[in-house]
């Protein structure tokens, strides 16, 4: 049986309450309405609704491909990270005499390396699933935009299609920027390698990084309507 101390459990135990609950606030709880997310989410609603005015929607088309490589990227680095991580679970002797020769790092044995090791690979994996699901949303938004009808035969209800095909579009973000925050995460689950405490400031660093930037950034304030071009 792992034998984790209570310092572990409790530095493990604020990292996940950290990641659930930053997002928890940043998506569902009423301060998510003013945020980077909600900003976007808008801005992809006005941009659905000027792709079905327009005759040529090429550019629409390229813009929902750009977005797939982006989430192609992040996917295979992550399997790319898993296997690395693997690789390190073959060199554990390797790797925990060169981890204890850094300052402050606190003596492990084997089995609770080995678990750590896995909770990274836990975590990079759920950031695999999410970034593949949100590719598959933009490709069925792809095929949503292509099947749109024409601008010059557009319903009276042509705004509640555009919403439509927005929302899709906003899922798909939503699950790439929670597999972009499971990076965040799990770069700081390296902290736990020198000390449990680490891992927990580490931690608490992500959630202020991401709070600035999805919340007090500049690029949040031009998303908002009022601040729009």
């Amino acid at each position: 049986m792992l034998e984790f101390t209570n310092f572990d459990l409790a530095a493990v135990g604020g990292f996940i309450v950290l990641w659930a609950g930053y997002t928890y606030y940043a998506e569902h709880s009423a301060a998510a309405r003013g945020n980077l997310i909600d900003g976007m989410a808008i801005r992809r609603k006005e941009w659905m609704t000027a792709m079905l005015k327009r005759d040529n929607r090429m550019v629409d088309i390229q813009i929902v491909n750009a977005l797939l490589r982006s989430g192609r990227f992040f996917a295979s680095t992550a399997i790319l990270i898993i296997a690395g991580l693997l690789a390190v679970l073959g060199a554990t002797e390797q790797a925990i005499a060169l981890v204890m020769d850094l300052p402050f790092t606190v003596s492990t044995s084997r089995e609770i390396w080995e678990a750590k090791i896995l909770f990274m690979i836990l975590v990079f994996i759920y950031a695999f699933f999410k970034f593949v699901w949100s590719m598959r949303q933009y490709n069925y938004c792809s095929i949503l935009i292509g099947a749109a009808p024409a601008a010059s035969d557009l319903p009276d209800d042509f705004e509640a299609v555009g919403a439509s095909i927005a929302t899709l579009a906003s899922l798909a973000a939503k699950h790439s920027n929670r597999g972009i925050r499971a990076y965040y995460f799990g770069l700081a689950a390296l902290g736990w390698f020198v000390h449990p405490w680490l891992l927990l400031a580490a931690a608490i660093w992500v959630v202020l990084v991401l709070y600035r930037r999805e919340f007090r950034s500049k690029t949040m304030q031009l998303t908002r309507p009022s601040e729009g071009l």
